[in-house]
């Protein structure tokens, strides 16, 4: 890990806003997905929701260019479940649809909580989303088309929370709680360890600002440890008399 790998993902954690996010409702087609948790990726949201019923949840990698190892996707039964999670955890609830009562995306504030809701593909956000929802946002057209593509409209309302959020200072200092920031600091440095880490039940090990370990030694034998007990728990699935 080069000094200047390390001091680029603090610079991106240093921005991230945990306050900001999108849940997608029905929104099926992978290149969209993927393109979305692209935005979210360079928008500086560090989780994203979808609502996705089915098996398997799945995005184009090559569209995603990497982003879905930056952004971390929670995934729903249905948008009942997923809304009332947002709400819980304080975020207001914006859904991007057309109705007497939505406003233009320039004219909100997205400084507070906010979680964009985009809709499925033809059928846009659900009638019951669409209730369930705080408020409704629209991006005006001066077209011919009454619509743009549900990445595009989710890349243009996160742009515009950037913009607020830059203007009002939210770049300026670390958003993230101290332990989401030790938790993705060492996901980015050491990816493969902390996969091991995952599977073996161990907690991750704090880093210092250059990414090293504070103490190597206690990890290691925390690891070697872990590795015992994952190793005898892996035998005994397979002996017959256990």
């Amino acid at each position: 890990m080069t000094p200047e790998r390390v001091a680029r993902i603090r610079n991106v954690l240093d921005k991230r806003q945990p306050d900001l996010t999108v849940v997608t409702d029905r929104v099926t087609k992978p290149h969209n997905i993927s393109a979305i948790i692209r935005s979210c990726d360079a928008f500086a949201v560090p989780e994203c929701h979808a609502v996705w019923p089915d098996e398997g949840f799945k995005t184009y990698r090559r569209r995603a260019a990497g982003s879905q190892n930056w952004v971390k996707v929670t995934t729903h039964p249905c948008i009942q479940t997923g809304i009332a999670h947002l709400k819980q955890q304080g975020f207001r609830v914006l859904a991007a649809h057309l109705s007497d009562t939505a406003q233009p995306y320039d004219q909100l504030d997205f400084t507070q909580p906010t979680a964009f809701l985009m809709g499925a593909e033809l059928e846009g956000v659900s009638d019951e989303a669409a209730e369930l929802a705080d408020g409704h946002v629209i991006v005006p057209m001066q077209g011919m088309v009454e619509s743009l593509n549900v990445s595009v409209v989710a890349a243009l309302l996160l742009s515009e929370a950037c913009r607020q959020r830059r203007k009002a200072g939210f770049f300026e200092q670390p958003r993230l709680s101290e332990a989401d920031y030790q938790r993705l600091f060492f996901e980015a440095c050491y990816p493969d360890l902390a996969r091991r880490c995952r599977d073996r039940g161990l907690s991750y090990p704090r880093l210092k600002e250059n990414g090293d370990f504070e103490s190597p030694e206690a990890f290691s034998a925390a690891y070697n440890a872990g590795s015992h007990r994952f190793l005898v728990g892996v035998l005994s699935k397979h002996d017959p008399g256990s």
